[in-house]
């Protein structure tokens, strides 16, 4: 394994459980008996959750690559 592998194997497995919990309550959100609009108005909001996640995986993956492994460097 690459030296940088193991340290992004916990990030990319959180994110990976993170979404599909969140396709899960998708799911469980179209089987309810709602209107469409309560459907899509409810299902925004993990959908944003989920988006956020993935930015945050995605800087932190870059982050891992540069060498910086800790965010007090930046201070």
């Amino acid at each position: 394994m690459k030296p940088h592998t193991k340290k992004m194997l916990a990030p990319l497995v959180i994110t990976g459980l993170l979404a599909v919990c969140m396709v899960a309550y998708g799911f469980l959100i179209a089987a309810q008996p709602l209107q469409l609009v309560w459907k899509i108005l409810i299902g925004a909001i993990p959908l944003a959750l989920l988006c956020a996640s993935v930015s945050v995986l995605i800087q932190r993956i870059k982050e891992i690559r540069s060498g910086e492994e800790d965010d007090l460097g930046q201070y």
